[in-house]
């Protein structure tokens, strides 16, 4: 009797018809946890797994952030939104551009003025949230344009791609046989694509010809052009100055911040950077539509001045007008107003002169009615009694009292008159705070009254005397002089923003009408014995004029490959032959 093993078995045997277990020969992973949606990957256990997970999650974030801001999507977005941001710094006024309006509109509109305040809609251009449209946009061009550079410079380095085995295949072709041979088809053909600017690759049996470059070239061009303009404008911004001045005829001007009336700058701007010239306002001119709808209209106004740059700058003459600047070095001299300037003599009670000069009057409407301040501070009355003295009315250039209104007729000095009342008392000009030379505060005033009470006012021409109440003194209307208002400029990224402008402009011709195309011309020996010519093309983009161009390239070419007639075929060898458009069966 046999004996039997009842050791039991410490590993099951694998039954026969079970499936063999896959092999592989890659080491076994560490045991890790995957993280869903995760840019990481597995995250190993451990602080060190944690760390390396973290990393690895950073860097995929950046790397698609990158990707995303880089797109061309993404920049065109941002492009809109840069112009859409542009809306609020039209329609509301901006604190940079007329400061005096924007207060007129926070007080006229309380409650959206401090809501407007916090999403800085007063100052647009120099916001957080535009200059952040401003910069992404430009970091999102310059992502576009590098990879797109690299590529097409590496498209410029390679060869024009190889013949297709089936030429028939493509958009446009032309077949036709010749009895010339193969190498002097292909010769004349590259000839003829040399010729013609394309750029051409000689293979065994067929010549490969590339045309077009320009188009991306274009392109490219076109997308730095931005860069250069967007670089161009914060420049203009950020050193840019800009400032108003009213000159009298007989005075000047210097440039220096000392003489502005009122000067705005940008972020970067240093007084030093201000160009060193001056201009005397000799005389001004203007002439007006008298007749017909447009009666007053301005037909010509024309500033006659003497200028020099620096101190000892030869004086040239020159005329400013509208849309006409004065362009000294890196400034421009604009014009942009005019009015009038009644001149006066004051005395007081004493009898003293106590001013004499113009007093510069502010239009109030197209007829140039203007209102007129004159204040006149350690007057002395006739008692020798200190105080200040002020004149506040009206010059009107063409009065006309049948009208029963004291406002101008016509902007021109047909019958010019200055409506003046006067006051005595405190102008506050010693208080310390700024005060505003064309408006005068009455507040701590009294005006003149005549014998019966009533409040005192003249109206003038030139050559009368007002003389104020109980000897307090005298006004004489001297004469008229005539001021303009001149913005000076100077914003160093005009050039280089007109450059890019341009620029943009050529790019954006040649990316849309220049066609990127290939063409081929394959001559091979057929089995008649006759050489088998034919001519495909295809074009990379968009192109209508395809089969016309290869028309064009087969006629030029069968001079040197004529085609040759079908035996029994009545054909005129001299016939171009006619590409057609889609495959040949």
């Amino acid at each position: 009797m046999a004996k039997t093993d009842s050791t039991p078995s410490t590993q099951e045997e694998p039954e026969a018809d079970a499936p063999a277990a896959p092999l592989s020969t890659a080491p076994a992973e560490d045991t890790g946890q995957a993280v869903p949606g995760s840019f990481g990957g597995v995250r190993q256990p451990g602080a060190l797994g944690l760390l390396a997970w973290s990393g690895r999650e950073a860097l995929g974030w950046v790397r698609w952030t990158w990707r995303q801001l880089t797109s061309m999507r993404v920049a065109l977005i941002l492009l809109f939104l840069l112009s859409l941001a542009t809306v609020p710094g039209s329609l509301v006024p901006q604190t940079s551009v007329d400061a005096v309006k924007a207060e007129a509109w926070r007080d006229k509109h309380e409650t959206l003025a401090p809501l407007y305040d916090k999403l800085g809609l007063f100052h647009v251009y120099s916001s957080v949230w535009f200059s952040a449209i401003y910069i992404l946009l430009f970091v999102s061009l310059i992502g576009c344009i590098v990879p797109r550079t690299w590529k097409f410079v590496g498209q410029l380095r390679g060869r024009p791609p190889g013949a297709p085995r089936n030429l028939t295949r493509m958009p446009a072709h032309a077949t036709w046989h010749t009895d010339a041979a193969p190498e002097q088809v292909l010769a004349a053909a590259h000839r003829l694509l040399k010729g013609r600017r394309f750029r051409t690759e000689r293979g065994e049996d067929a010549v490969a010809a590339e045309k077009g470059f320009l188009r991306e070239a274009g392109n490219l061009l076109f997308h730095v052009a931005l860069i250069v303009m967007l670089v161009a404008f914060a420049s203009g911004q950020l050193w840019k100055s800009e400032g108003g001045k009213l000159v009298v005829e007989g005075d000047g001007f210097s440039n220096t911040l000392t003489q502005y009336d009122d000067f705005k700058s940008g972020a970067l701007f240093d007084a030093d950077d201000l160009d060193k010239f001056h201009f005397d306002l000799d005389s001004f001119s203007g002439s007006y539509e008298r007749t017909g709808p447009q009666k007053g209209t301005p037909r010509d106004y024309a500033a006659h001045v003497t200028y020099g740059n620096g101190a000892d700058g030869e004086p040239r003459k020159a005329t400013i007008k509208v849309n006409e600047p004065l362009e000294t070095d890196r400034s421009k001299v604009y014009l942009i107003g005019h009015g009038y300037a009644p001149m006066v003599s004051v005395r007081d009670g004493q009898g003293t002169l106590v001013f004499r000069g113009p007093v510069p009057s502010l239009p109030l409407d197209s007829n140039v009615t203007e209102t007129s301040v004159l204040k006149v501070p350690a007057y002395k009355d006739k008692d020798g009694k200190e105080s200040d003295l002020g004149f506040k009315g009206n010059f009107v250039p063409t009065l006309d009292l049948k009208t029963g209104m004291m406002l101008s007729q016509f902007p021109a000095l047909d019958n010019p008159r200055l409506v003046l009342t006067a006051y005595r008392g405190n102008l506050g000009v010693d208080a310390g705070a700024p005060q505003n030379v064309y408006q005068l505060d009455v507040s701590r005033m009294k005006q003149f009254t005549d014998e019966d009470g009533k409040k005192f006012a003249q109206i003038l021409k030139v050559g009368d005397t007002m003389k104020l109440p109980d000897g307090a003194g005298e006004l004489h209307f001297d004469g008229i002089k005539q001021w303009a208002t001149f913005q000076i400029s100077q914003k160093p990224g005009n050039e280089l923003a007109l450059s890019g402008a341009v620029a943009a402009l050529i790019g954006l011709a040649g990316s849309l009408f220049i066609q990127r195309r290939r063409v081929w011309v394959r001559a091979v020996a057929g089995e008649d014995g006759r050489t088998v010519v034919e001519l495909a093309g295809l074009g990379r983009s968009e192109s209508a004029r395809l089969p016309e161009e290869l028309a064009s390239l087969a006629g030029a070419l069968q001079p040197d490959a004529p085609p040759a007639a079908p035996a029994g075929a009545d054909t005129d060898p001299e016939a171009p032959a006619e590409p057609s458009e889609g495959a040949r069966a």
